[in-house]
């Protein structure tokens, strides 16, 4: 594996690790927000009156506007102070959980949802920014497996907590608790940002470069994209127009690549860092985790919808099924960390493997286990999903990033993300679609158990497919290491 091409930021081992966990927690905090909100849906819907289209947008136009975000936030952490946009990013991110907790109508909920998800796509980049500038060596792959074990704890747990968080606040008043509970862990973080955060750009007379045209035409592709799959639910009444916005998506893409290497051969600054994608290590890792995260997260979604739909699951109980999948995953992770600078791209490979795996197991325990034994068995099968899927995220992460200028680890990271966030909107879209289609074509010829058997079969087959396909990038990616180093 390369090593980076600066060095980490002049700090005693100590300091390095206190300012990292800093901006894991920042992470954590945001990741988990993407998850416990999910189980609060019905709550709102019944409090609020908001209807199915009200709720899809308090969950999507957070994706929406928190993808908008990423890299032009991610260039500027490149340019300008971390801390900075640490504390701008916090401080919004505190006064818009305020706003979703005292909501007094879906609307109001729906705009507080959107300035929330632009306070996350301002904080996120910075948090991978921050550990290229930290870490080195053994000890940024490290980093980022401590990093994925908690994104993995916090992604898994997120539904738990959710739960019970409506459990303990009661149907009317619960799920105002999962935004209360934001407001005193950003403050702490705020806090904890400017006591332990080192200074990482010094002042500079320098305008900001931004790229604006780049920027419009950035924005525009990124809702072109995303705005089908995330009004794509699979009910009969989704409007088949939509898929028309992806031909504009292909008009906004291509102006914007033009425009770019226009910018970029005139001596600025663009929106994105085009450059870094021929580096076959970042290209690689960033399409293999778009491909990863258009397969989880819609996993999790599926497995949650099966038990308490079809199995008639409390959301507490159906979301703890998962708590294996997030203590294995922490645990692999922080082992893949630790090998992955020894054994490389392997320690990915076989982590795809293991997730196809439990993937396989857990179809075979919805269709052939006893319903009151279903759980359980699944909840054993993701222990091996979760062992997978942390020997993916962390050490994926370091290797796609180890040949990256420490001064563009920012953009290079939010870039990545920004593909996650893509990558679980159309994810479970397709995976949505082909769940209740089937239900929707089944239902009245069989009972309803074999009908809801069929639907999360059916949608786990996109979860495959998308697995597969990060595992032949993986592969390829592989194959081209060891040509390069023969």
């Amino acid at each position: 594996m390369s090593s980076p091409t600066t060095s980490a930021i002049p700090l005693s081992p100590a300091a390095r690790w206190r300012a990292f966990w800093v901006c894991v927690s920042v992470a954590a905090i945001t990741i988990m927000d993407l998850t416990k909100v999910n189980v609060a849906l019905p709550s709102i819907g019944e409090v609020l009156g908001a209807g199915s289209t009200e709720l899809q947008l308090i969950v999507s136009g957070f994706v929406l506007t928190f993808g908008l975000v990423l890299v032009p936030a991610g260039r500027l952490g490149d340019q300008r102070s971390r801390r900075m946009l640490f504390v701008v990013g916090l401080s919004l991110y505190t006064i818009t959980s305020v706003m979703c907790a005292i909501a007094p109508d879906a609307t109001f909920l729906l705009v507080a949802r959107l300035l929330q998800g632009v306070a996350a796509g301002i904080q996120m980049p910075q948090v991978l920014g921050m550990a290229q500038e930290l870490f080195q060596g053994k000890e940024r792959g490290r980093a980022f497996g401590l990093f994925g074990a908690t994104i993995g704890v916090a992604t898994a747990f997120g539904p738990t907590l959710g739960g019970l968080l409506i459990a303990i606040g009661g149907p009317t008043d619960g799920w105002r608790l999962i935004f209360w509970m934001n407001v005193p862990l950003c403050l702490i973080a705020i806090a904890l940002v400017l006591w332990l955060l080192p200074a990482t750009r010094t002042k500079s007379s320098r305008p900001v470069q931004l790229d604006p045209v780049g920027l419009v035409l950035f924005g525009l592709s990124v809702v072109a994209l995303m705005w089908p799959f995330l009004f794509t639910t699979g009910a009969p009444t989704d409007d088949p127009a939509r898929w028309w916005l992806l031909v504009v998506f292909g008009i906004f893409v291509s102006a914007l690549l033009a425009w770019e290497r226009r910018y970029a051969a005139r001596g600025g600054t663009p929106i994105l860092p085009l450059k870094l994608f021929r580096i076959g290590s970042y290209r690689n890792g960033t399409l293999l985790q778009v491909a990863y995260f258009t397969a989880a997260p819609a996993l999790f979604l599926l497995t949650t919808l099966f038990l308490q739909i079809g199995l008639g699951l409390e959301p507490v109980f159906a979301g703890m099924v998962s708590i294996g999948f997030a203590l294995a995953s922490a645990v692999s992770s922080w082992v893949g960390g630790n090998l992955v600078s020894r054994f490389g791209r392997p320690i990915v490979v076989w982590g795809l493997i293991a997730l196809l795996a439990s993937v396989a197991g857990l179809v075979l325990a919805a269709l052939f286990t006893d319903p009151a034994s279903t759980p359980w068995v699944m909840a054993a099968v993701m222990i091996l999903g979760g062992a997978g899927g942390g020997l993916v995220i962390a050490p994926n992460q370091t290797l796609t990033l180890a040949e990256i200028p420490v001064k563009q680890g920012g953009v290079a990271g939010s870039v990545g993300q920004l593909g996650q966030r893509i990558g679980t909107a159309v994810g479970t879209a397709v995976a949505l679609s082909l769940f209740y289609a089937t239900i929707y074509r089944e239902t009245g010829s069989n009972d309803d158990l074999v009908v809801y058997h069929d639907a999360y079969a059916f949608g786990m087959i996109s979860v495959a497919l998308f697995l597969t396909l990060a595992l032949v990038v993986s592969v390829l990616d592989l194959s081209e290491r060891r040509k390069r180093e023969a």
